[in-house]
This record gives structure tokens, sequence and C-alpha cells, in this order.
């Protein structure tokens, strides 16, 4: 039975379920295992395949890059587990913050709502701008997406591809499924290409020592250093077992949006079926994929070679005098970060979709038009993201897509065996095994993550944490469609006696 009172006041699976058949905010059914498994290959596999890996082992961990992926994806993978379970046992819009409100409460909820409007946002504005760097490239200098208005700079390649994105959602889920397979075909073939050259040049030579001797870090004081680093006194260290896991928190980066497959869920078909697939299915694919890129790139050159802080793939290349390489990696880099932007828009508009149904953000939010999708919302997120992507340089803010995530990692893990213990009458698709062992270490592994990401990071994090509190006291309690369901029960029992 949901608890129907106060901040902690959960809604019942059952309800959510009943709210995805309201006429008027209904999403459509169209998508199949292969379609999640797309849009996961897609959100996961962008610009970080060519320029994370250089980056990261060139300042962070050296050769041993491949092994930090390796510990992120376990930490996605033991997540991706609790994700499944959810998403089978719940197929309804919102991912990680319908999973919340059922077993945390409607507060908790909120809380990782507001919080996942920061990732998605931030993810969608932050990318696109790296479209239109990629965009620069392929036009070879012919013409740049920057414009000058007096000042200003205006980043109109941002804009176009927010756009371009945004129309596709509005016409449908299911087209944007096609463009996706496209794309992600597209920046597959270059990534094979770029391995079979690129292992032309391999030298085992370069991979030792594998894990190089620990240094201070250039980011080691005030708050560029890690929370853990803060609070142990320890200070910043690059390289080592510390730069080791310190990188593994970076490097997560690349997964993020794996978990946008469990927004889905409600406009799948099978969903008990076909969301565990999809998380699982995308989740390997990538992961093979990085560990070969890291395992490549650091076989064709010294970890030395890409200290510079700007290093990519195509420097590896560079170095060998295979500047052609460059050119395909950015066309492999733009379709890449196309689809990266495509289904981080789409996890933004139904997470903000399933919060307005629920009443805690405006409810006229939530209609959907004859294609079935929210067009209101994808307007409102389209715009937003677009004059954000095009007037904001972000720098360091991509973190802020990290913690946000994480976070929703950790409460989706925690929230596994407490709805086993609330609810175990629910039929799941899916089941994690060994519970409560696995969703603990899951989020065990997710919150060390969050510990090596910067203090400024974690700073940012609560001021925007503070703001969400300050709009669900003022809007989202008072407004709540669920609240309001339990009011004229309510109201007996605290009306005087006569």
């Amino acid at each position: 039975m949901a608890i129907t009172s106060g901040l902690f006041r959960t809604k019942s699976v059952e309800q959510s379920i009943r709210d995805t058949d309201e006429p008027d905010s209904k999403l459509r059914k169209d998508l199949t295992a292969r379609d999640l498994t797309i849009f996961g290959v897609a959100v996961v596999i962008g610009a970080g395949i060519f320029t994370l890996t250089a980056r990261t082992a060139g300042t962070v961990a050296g050769p041993a890059v491949s092994l930090a992926f390796v510990f992120a994806a376990i930490a996605c993978g033991l997540t991706a587990l609790c994700y499944a379970e959810f998403a089978s046992t719940v197929p309804v819009a919102g991912s990680a913050y319908t999973f919340a409100y059922a077993t945390f409460g409607e507060l908790i909820a909120w809380i990782i709502g507001w919080d996942l409007i920061l990732e998605f946002a931030l993810a969608v504005s932050v990318v696109a701008k790296g479209w239109s760097q990629y965009l620069g490239e392929v036009l070879g200098g012919t013409l740049t997406p920057i414009a000058h208005i007096g000042s200003i700079q205006f980043d109109w390649g941002a804009v176009l591809i927010i756009a371009i994105v945004g129309t596709l959602l509005a016409t449908g889920t299911k087209l944007s499924s096609r463009v996706s397979a496209i794309a992600v075909a597209i920046k597959l073939i270059v990534i094979a290409l770029v391995l079979i050259v690129g292992i032309t040049y391999f030298k085992a030579s370069n991979l030792s020592p594998y894990i190089p001797p620990s240094q201070p870090s250039a980011k080691a004081d005030g708050v560029h250093q890690s929370l853990f680093a803060w609070l142990t006194g320890s200070g910043g260290t690059s390289f080592g077992w510390f730069g080791l896991l310190s990188a593994a928190s970076l490097v997560f980066f690349a997964f993020v949006g794996f978990d946008v497959v469990a927004t889905t869920a409600e406009e799948t078909r099978n969903p008990q079926r076909d969301v565990p697939r999809g998380i699982f299915g995308s989740l390997a694919i990538v992961t093979v994929l990085y560990v070969a890129v890291s395992l490549v790139l650091t076989g064709m050159v010294s970890y030395k070679d890409l200290q510079s802080g700007n290093a990519t793939l195509a420097t590896a290349f560079a170095i060998h005098g295979a500047t052609w390489v460059k050119n395909i990696i950015s066309i492999g880099a733009l379709a890449g970060l196309s689809t990266v932007v495509m289904v981080m828009f789409l996890g933004q508009t139904r997470v903000l979709f399933a919060m307005s149904r629920d009443g805690l953000l405006p409810r006229g939010l939530a209609h959907t038009g004859k294609n079935g999708t929210p067009i209101r919302l994808t307007v409102i997120v389209g715009s937003i993201c677009a004059v954000l992507a095009a007037f904001v340089d972000f720098g360091t803010l991509e973190e802020m897509v990290n913690i946000g995530t994480l976070v929703a990692f950790v409460l989706v893990s925690i929230g596994v065996p407490i709805l086993r213990r609330t609810r175990p009458d629910l039929k799941r698709g899916f089941r994690v095994p060994l519970v409560p062992f696995v969703p603990i270490l899951a989020a065990l592994a997710c919150f060390w993550l969050m510990l090596n990401l910067s203090l400024e990071t974690w700073l940012r994090f609560i001021i925007w944490m503070v703001l969400g509190a300050i709009v669900y006291f003022a809007y989202g309690r008072t407004h709540s469609a669920l609240g309001r369901r339990a009011a004229p029960a309510e109201e007996p029992a605290v009306s005087p006696v006569r």
C-alpha cells in the first residue's frame, strides 16, 4: 500500500502504470530490443572515444586507461542490473525518477528528477558544442560555425544540431531510432577503420610500464582537487593506483547515457523483456570498443607523447605521419555526437514528461500530440538547450553531468532491495542476482567514483540541489497529483467535531 501523505508519500507501481493510459498524455509504444540497443550505443559512443581516451592516458592513467574503462564499466554493469529490474517492473517513462517515487517517496523522487534535469540539459548543450567544433573541422576552415555579434559569440552549429534533433524527436521516437541506426553504423565503421590502421603501428613496449609511477597532479590544490583528496589531505596524484582510480571517475563520462534506455520503457512494446536486453547489449558493445581503442592508442605511441592535455586519437596518428586519419575521425565524431545529442534530448523530455504528469511541474507540459510525443516539452527543452549551447562556455561544467548521473545510480541501486522488501508481489521481468549484495556493491562503486570528482563540482551540485528544494516546496509539493488524490480522504480526519 502506498504512503499518501507527507514528503515521503510513495506512488504505487499500479498507479504509475495506470497513468500511462491517460489519452492526453499517452506515449506511443514503437520500440523493440534492437531499437533500445541502438539508442544505448548511440548515446554512449560519442566523441569521447576519440578524445577522452588520449587525454586521460596522457595526463592521469598512462596505458592503464584501458583498465580504467574496465573499472568504470563494472560500476555501470552493476548499476545496469538494478536499472534492468526496475525498468522491467515499472515500465513507465522517467527512469530513476519514477523508480524513486515507488520506493523512497515524493521528495527523493523530486531530488532525482531535478538532478536528471541538470544531467541531461548540460549533456545536450555540452555535446552540441562539441558537435559544432567537429563541424568546423569537417568544413575544412572554409566556414566557421561561430558567428560574432559584437563582443558576443554565437555558436550557430550547436543550435543547428539541437534544432534538427528536436524536430526528429517531435516527429516520432521510431523515426529517431532509424536515424540513430544510420549514424551508429557510420561511427562503428569509422572506429573499425581506426582500429585496423592503428594496430599496424602497435608496439607492445609502449604499454610498459602499464601503471606508471605516481606523481603530483597539476590539479592538487583548492577546489580543483578531488573530494577524496580534500577529505584525506593526501593531495591529488596522477598515474599510479590512485591515478588509475581517478581516471575511472573521468572516463565514466564516456558511459553516461546508457541509463537513458530505461527512460524509454513506456514506449517499448515488451519492456519486461526488451529493456534489459537493450541495456546489457549496448553496455557490452561499448565496453569492448572503449577497451579496444584505448589499447590500440597506448600501443601506438608512448603515453608521454599525449601529455599536452589537448591530445586526441588523431594526435597518435599524426605522430606516425598518418594525418589523413584525422578527417575520418572528425566524420566519425560528428556522427557519434549527433546521436548523443538526440538520445540525451530524448531522456530530458521523458523525465520532465513524467514529472509533469505527476503534477510536480505544470501538467500541461505532459500533453502529447498526434505522433504520441510531448511536443511542448520538446520545444521548451530544445529552446533552453539551444540558448545555453549558443552563448555559454561550459568549461569544467562537464563534470556536473557525471555527478548527476552517479547520484541517480546510487539511489536506484539502493532502491532495488527496498522495493523487493516492500512489494515482493510485483511481477519482475528481470531480477538482480544476489540481492542485497549486488545493489550495495553497485552503490558503493558509484559513490567511490563520486568521491574522485572535484570539490568544485560538488559545491556546484549542492547549489543546484538547494535551488531544486526551493522549487519543490514553492510549487511541486502543493500541485502534486498524488497529494491531491489523497487530500479528500484526509479531510475528515482534520475537520473539527461539532
